[in-house]
């Protein structure tokens, strides 16, 4: 798909595919666990540990300390706590994040989740992927691609509803 500038995507629309391809994806595989990758891929975790009915194994992380390019970027002002609140030593863990780009955030993503423990299988799950990646990481499962230049970005935004947008800017 090739966008136009500031064009949105039927987010809502999106998740929906992504629900199915997770709920799918985790048929039959026991000690199923969400973690989210703040804060898109929270909010994205949140409904879908809830519509698949895994609201207690549940769980939340910021990978800002754990990024190759913390002493570059600096801080992120918006730093929130990792939440794990389940044990993560042979869980199956839907990784997810909204939207995959260089891979970066994903293998510090990864990073933090074995700084709690060994998962036996860590799948990922991406709302969208835009391409250019520096790492070799690819989603499980992930709703659409979008071809982005290095200058153009997708931004997720939640409303007071819960409702999700995504644009291309």
């Amino acid at each position: 798909m090739t966008p136009d500038n500031n064009k949105q995507l039927d987010a809502e629309a999106l998740y929906q595919q992504l629900l199915g391809q997770v709920r799918h994806g985790l048929d039959g595989v026991a000690d199923a666990a969400i973690v989210g990758i703040h804060s898109g891929g929270a909010w994205l975790a949140e409904r879908l540990a809830a519509d698949l009915g895994l609201g207690g194994r549940l769980g939340f992380i910021d990978v800002s300390f754990y990024r190759d390019d913390y002493a570059k970027k600096g801080l992120h002002p918006d730093v929130k706590p990792t939440q794990i609140g389940f044990d993560v030593d042979a869980a199956n863990i839907v990784l997810v994040d909204d939207v995959l780009y260089t891979g970066r955030t994903t293998r510090a993503a990864i990073n933090v989740l074995f700084d709690y423990g060994r998962p036996a299988r860590i799948m990922l799950a991406a709302l969208a992927d835009r391409g250019g990646r520096e790492l070799p990481v690819a989603a499980d499962f992930v709703a659409t691609r979008v071809a982005l230049g290095a200058a153009g970005s997708l931004a997720l935004q939640r409303d007071a509803d819960g409702g999700l947008t995504l644009t291309i800017e």
